[in-house]
């Protein structure tokens, strides 16, 4: 599956919109049906307003009615070239921390190696009411 997951993420990485960073991010998220809804970073001038590619992915799948998620694929890098691991940020893990369970996979491609983590190792202490 995760070479399923890579292709999609690749497939929308041209997709990404990073005129400030020219940092390129795309995330393929699978939901437990097997579907799988891809996002891309979305830059804004005011950086705060910018969409990171995981919440994007999260935003597809959540319109389309998806609640249960097994696993996120990311990639990324400076003007679309991946070469080195693309964790998510703080806010995307505590998007995710909304969505899925403990075991939620998060794996992340350098070019060559993949390196997974489930959602605890990312988020040990997550925030919820």
């Amino acid at each position: 599956m995760k070479e399923t997951l890579l292709k999609q993420a690749k497939n929308a990485l041209q997709n990404a919109y990073a005129p400030y960073s020219s940092f390129y991010v795309a995330a393929a998220l699978e939901c437990a049906d097997g579907s799988i809804f891809t996002g891309v970073n979305i830059e804004n001038a005011s950086y705060g307003a910018t969409l990171c590619a995981e919440r994007g992915a999260f935003a597809a799948a959540i319109t389309q009615g998806k609640r249960d998620f097994v696993r996120i694929l990311i990639i990324g890098g400076k003007g679309g070239e991946i070469t080195d691991f693309c964790p998510p940020c703080g806010i995307c893990r505590q998007v995710m921390g909304e969505f899925c369970k403990k075991e939620f996979e998060i794996i992340l491609y350098n070019g060559k190696d993949y390196r997974t983590y489930t959602l605890t190792q990312l988020l040990p202490e997550g925030f919820r009411l």
